[in-house]
């Protein structure tokens, strides 16, 4: 190799090795990231009576060598959780998250989640969850044979009835109150008193009686309806129906005469 090829050879190993000592930093830095670590992902309380509040702590590392920063917790319905500690969790340091599952309401085995959104970029939103057995004492429970009763057409000045079942589904006396501003209560052709009391495995046929009705159209009522079931303790019954006048129905009549007559045939 002559003395000029040497000096060129030399220059490009020199270029190379300061290209190289160059991009070291950068690709050493963009290899840090930061990483959540739990200790545990789920937690299961056992059998938890109806109504009881409990907690339990999420106990997480960055184990990464970047700073990892908490954007936000989520929850599902009925639970709560808060970070207890900083968003920003250095490199080898711990974080936390307190949660509260308020079980009034819910009964049986299930499981509610929590989500942590961070820049771990393996996993952003990292799924934690809660698991309980709800144990319900011997209690009141409610049923309706429907909750969307359709009235069909009503005429104006009409004063328009149906009908619904309330059952008592449980194990203690169903105690029952049933409001509207404008709507009585009937059962067996009498004023149903409120509240009035259901015994366990009992069903009661009540009648909702509507005032004349003055206005026409598309007209809604929500029923509710409060018992004092632990799960259930308001229900709502829809009760839809359309208003026409007389001369509506007349014209309703008229045009579909023949089609009527013509199903008779």
């Amino acid at each position: 190799m002559n003395a000029r090829a040497s000096r060129r050879f030399a220059a490009v190993l020199a270029l190379s090795a300061a290209a190289a000592l160059a991009l070291a930093p950068a690709a050493w830095a963009q290899a840090k990231k930061p990483k959540a670590v739990f200790k545990a992902v789920s937690h299961d309380f056992g059998k938890v009576k109806q109504g009881d509040v409990v907690t339990h702590e999420f106990v997480f590392a960055n184990e990464g060598d970047a700073p990892l920063v908490v954007e936000r917790v989520e929850t599902t319905c009925g639970c709560t959780a808060a970070l207890i500690s900083e968003k920003k969790i250095a490199p080898g340091r711990q974080g936390r998250i307190k949660t509260t599952f308020d079980t009034r309401g819910y009964a049986g085995r299930l499981a509610k989640y929590i989500y942590l959104v961070s820049n771990d970029a393996e996993n952003g939103q990292r799924e934690l969850s809660l698991v309980a057995e709800i144990e319900v004492p011997p209690s009141a429970r409610i049923d309706v044979d429907r909750y969307n009763v359709d009235m069909g057409l009503c005429l104006e000045g009409e004063t328009p009835a149906s009908k619904i079942v309330v059952r008592s589904t449980g194990e203690r006396e169903l105690k029952v109150e049933m409001e509207h501003e404008n709507v009585k209560f009937f059962s067996g052709g009498k004023p149903l008193p409120s509240p009035f009391y259901l015994p366990a495995g009992e069903a009661r046929e009540v009648e909702l009686r509507f005032p004349p009705q003055a206005r026409t159209g598309v007209q809604r009522d929500y029923i509710l309806i409060k018992s004092n079931d632990p799960v259930r303790s308001t229900l709502s019954v829809y009760v839809s129906r359309y208003v026409v006048t007389r001369k509506e129905l007349r014209e309703l009549f008229v045009k579909y005469e023949k089609a009527l007559k013509d199903d008779r045939d």
